[in-house]
């Protein structure tokens, strides 16, 4: 059981392919009824909470464009793939009792809600987990820099980063298992040493914001509870040095 939470609303990444559980690509329903636990567990904790999703276990804007789409068109395309993540991940919140609204940053009104900021932050106020859909609503710029984004406009106290892995490795633990892992570090660290957190414009973002981002493992069952508490293993990035 975590203990008490340090944070008063949190906005959490969840990349596309973290929804795929061991499949090739798609939504495994088992993995996605377990991240929504997660979240109701947090949100029932009295913490505010948001969250963006991915969209490449479905489609990914930069291989699209390598088969011949043109650049802006194919991460429209992903884009729209996020809104898929965002409405299953949205059944799978309610059906655990966690009162959720979608809000796209493309308006397709029969599905979701329109992108509006201070509707967001009274969704939230009233206890509703808000997932942001359709990244920024811009091409070239990424789920990360729309989770940075959002997390400013609404005034999170930390940017979480569920991954595959417990923290911020040098390099990627799967292929070299003695990889040094960071507990701490701060953003000009991760920028300096072009370590795999989010891209520069998200890293740029947060810092200018002052929100740290804690990086830790979506597939840990209550990982999220923990670390939203100080506990678990994770990496805090901030602009204080370890």
């Amino acid at each position: 059981m975590a203990g008490k939470p340090l944070y008063r609303r949190v906005l959490l990444k969840v990349s596309g392919e973290a929804m795929m559980g061991s499949q090739p690509y798609g939504i495994d329903p088992q993995v996605i009824s377990r991240i929504a636990q997660d979240v109701a567990a947090v949100r029932a904790s009295g913490v505010e909470v948001a969250l963006v999703v991915g969209g490449g276990n479905i489609f990914r804007g930069v291989s699209g464009a390598t088969a011949g789409i043109e650049r802006s068109t194919a991460d429209y395309m992903g884009m729209l793939a996020t809104v898929m993540n965002a409405l299953a991940l949205q059944a799978a919140l309610e059906n655990v009792g966690a009162p959720t609204r979608v809000l796209s940053a493309i308006p397709m009104s029969a599905v979701c809600e329109p992108y509006i900021r201070r509707r967001a932050e009274r969704h939230l106020e009233k206890g509703r987990v808000v997932i942001f859909a359709a990244g920024s609503g811009n091409p070239y710029f990424t789920t990360d820099t729309a989770a940075a984004l959002r997390a400013s406009e609404i005034g999170c106290d930390a940017l979480f980063k569920g991954t595959q892995v417990d923290g911020v490795y040098a390099a990627d633990p799967k292929l070299e298992p003695d990889a040094e892992r960071f507990d701490r570090l701060t953003y000009l660290e991760v920028l300096s040493r072009d370590l795999n957190v989010m891209d520069a414009s998200a890293i740029s973002l947060a810092r200018e914001n002052k929100i740290p981002i804690v990086v830790f493992s979506i597939h840990k069952p209550g990982g999220f509870a923990d670390v939203v508490a100080g506990e678990g293993a994770y990496t805090i990035v901030t602009d204080e040095p370890a």
